[in-house]
């Protein structure tokens, strides 16, 4: 299992904490650390759509002008999202069963215990 995201992030630091009390085994990849590939973004909207990784609660969303908002579809999301990498929900996970992206520990733990 891969996990991605923000190493600051509240909800990564949640996910990562679950893993480890859980004992489940991840590899973490920061989006600012360690980088975010226009290969990597189209496989996660190829699998969820461009909608559920728009994290459209956080200070990033709210600093995109209203029109680019707007007038969002998944070729302006994906650019987005690789110019802002804060842009996109956390934690994106990618494990045997598919890419999921959010933390939720009863899905989590049907998922991976």
């Amino acid at each position: 299992m891969k996990l991605y995201g923000i190493k600051n992030c509240d909800t990564v630091k949640k996910a990562r904490k679950w893993l480890d009390e859980n004992g489940v085994d991840y590899q973490f990849h920061d989006f600012k650390k360690d980088g975010l590939t226009a290969d990597m973004l189209s496989g996660w909207q190829d699998q969820l759509g461009w909608e559920p990784l728009v994290n459209r609660r956080g200070t990033t969303w709210r600093r995109l002008p209203e029109s680019v908002r707007d007038s969002m579809e998944a070729q302006s999301a994906h650019d987005a999202m690789l110019d802002n990498p804060s842009l996109i929900k956390r934690p994106v996970v990618e494990a045997s069963d598919g890419v999921s992206v959010g933390f939720n520990a009863e899905e989590w733990a049907a998922r991976f215990l």
